[in-house]
């Protein structure tokens, strides 16, 4: 789970589109895959798979570093209402593997976000 900073409710749902296609093309970069995406206002959810090799604190700071760098440049007017200084998300994030629960409910939990409507 990634949050925005100061847990503002800025993310739309056109803002949530463009994150999945950027987190879409970036797990390809990074010789993973994207498997659910979804968010509310205010915090996004991303179920992934990645390689072995891959380290998650450099996956994650990747994510959070690009989306932020796309985001505040394609919706920089909406972005800008809310926040002054270049930031989107908070400095922490939640990671986990998925045992104990499978993939199916995983991706069902993501998928009943409360979603924003534009």
């Amino acid at each position: 789970m990634l949050t925005t900073k100061y847990r503002r409710k800025v993310l739309t749902d056109a803002m949530l589109t463009r994150l999945g296609e950027i987190f879409t093309t970036l797990m390809e970069k990074w010789e993973g895959k994207l498997i659910e995406f979804n968010g509310e206002g205010d915090h996004v959810h991303l179920l992934f798979q990645y390689t072995p090799q891959t380290e998650p604190s450099k996956l994650i700071n990747n994510l959070k570093t690009v989306s932020s760098r796309y985001l505040r440049k394609e919706f920089s007017e909406e972005i800008n209402q809310i926040y002054w200084k270049d930031v989107l998300w908070t400095n922490g994030y939640f990671i986990a593997s998925c045992g104990g629960v499978t993939v199916e409910q995983l991706k069902r939990y993501i998928d009943e976000q409360d979603r924003p409507a534009d």
